[in-house]
């Protein structure tokens, strides 16, 4: 099934069908809930006796500007806006850089190509006689030839012709976990079963910490279910 022009029963395909509410996002990402709010849907603030509104890091549609589920493409956006952050890249220049990027290819979206960093800039991958380039965002549009995409990209599966992101390995591509907006409804499960993560892990409670038995249970292998019950313990710490 391709999920990218696979529409659901309202016209939305799987990637942008709303899912994930503030705080499931943060608990996959690893960010507060109302970081979140604020990263998809904006705020207001007062300065000097004038209210002032700032927009959200990444663009959305105008019915979906004050939506509160986020969707699979919004939740792959708000990875890579953590990740950019983490390299020292302010919100300011991820706003300017997306904006140029939806302006050259017409999709409002990290998750549409392979953004990186270097040197605290952004690049996109785009498609260039020759061979791949990468064009140089907020510097003019200048063209510079990418010798690797770096270690960001290879959590994410896209999809060839669309080029967007339809799944996510948090642990990477070789891990066992898997967020795929088909199965499960976009929640966390292990490679493969489509079993949810969670699950796993509250029989694994429910065992006292007996792993067997939920292999038993779930018709697991022992790596998987501790793969699980891993990355589980892992998203509430």
């Amino acid at each position: 099934m391709n999920l990218t022009d696979t529409p659901s029963k309202n016209g939305r395909t799987l990637l942008d069908r709303p899912t994930y509410n503030a705080s499931e996002v943060g608990r996959l990402a690893g960010l507060k809930s109302d970081r979140v709010r604020r990263w998809l849907r904006g705020y207001s603030y007062s300065h000097a006796g004038e209210v002032h509104r700032q927009e959200p890091v990444i663009r959305r549609s105008e019915e979906r500007t004050t939506a509160k589920y986020a969707s699979f493409l919004e939740l792959v956006d708000l990875l890579f806006v953590k990740e950019f952050l983490d390299e020292g890249i302010s919100l300011q220049q991820l706003r300017r850089a997306l904006s140029e990027a939806a302006d050259l290819l017409g999709v409002a979206h990290f998750a549409r190509q392979v953004f990186f960093t270097e040197g605290r800039r952004i690049h996109l991958e785009v498609g260039r006689k020759g061979g791949k380039a990468l064009l140089q965002l907020q510097s003019g549009g200048q063209w510079v030839i990418a010798p690797v995409i770096l270690e960001l990209a290879k959590r994410i599966e896209f999809d060839e012709t669309s080029q967007l992101a339809t799944r996510w390995y948090p642990r990477g591509q070789t891990g066992r976990i898997v967020v795929d907006p088909a199965i499960a409804f976009g929640q966390p499960t292990i490679a493969g079963h489509g079993i949810a993560t969670a699950n796993v892990f509250d029989l694994y409670q429910a065992e006292g910490g007996d792993i067997e038995a939920v292999c038993s249970w779930w018709g697991l292998d022992r790596d998987e279910a501790e793969a699980a019950v891993e990355f589980e313990r892992g998203l509430a710490a």
